[in-house]
């Protein structure tokens, strides 16, 4: 119930303001931490939040791709990325250690319960969304081919203007 709750919010809150931001909902720290997502939408910063698993294979080359860059994007834009792991709970036991053997600098959160997409009713992955200051989607891309990442710096970049 909570997350059809969260689904009229978002379609509401797109009719009414003409713009969707990220709706409310548990998300979970590899620790096993539940977390609001809104607490990575509001930070004040621009958030770029990216879906994806360890079975997904433009997943993995999207954030290793992203992570070269990673740190001068923070520097110049003041931005921060959240990777979202679609795993299940049974896969999720595989995702720390990958994480650490890739040396992504991300924070690393698990939707295995699929509670965040489906309020953001996508169905692909790797899947990301650039978030404003104010927590507002601005941007959206499904899918990775190389070279999408700079794309979407150039999306970050005309929003640290």
């Amino acid at each position: 119930m909570k997350a059809l709750t969260t689904i009229a919010f978002v379609f509401l809150s797109i009719m009414v303001f003409g713009q969707k931001s990220i709706p409310s909902a548990e998300v979970k720290t590899l620790d096993g931490q539940s977390v609001d997502i809104q607490e990575y939408a509001q930070n004040g910063k621009i958030t770029v939040i990216s879906f994806w698993a360890t079975w997904c294979s433009p997943c993995k080359k999207e954030l290793d791709a992203i992570a070269d860059l990673y740190d001068e994007w923070q520097e110049a834009y003041d931005m921060e990325l959240v990777a979202i792991t679609m795993d299940t709970q049974r896969a999720l036991a595989k995702v720390k250690p990958m994480v650490e053997s890739k040396g992504w600098p991300f924070v690393i959160l698990s939707d295995a319960n699929q509670v965040l997409r489906n309020a953001l009713n996508f169905q692909t992955i790797p899947q990301t969304f650039l978030l404003d200051r104010e927590g507002n989607i601005v941007y959206t891309h499904s899918g990775y081919v190389p070279g999408d990442e700079y794309e979407l710096e150039e999306k970050i970049k005309a929003l640290g203007k």
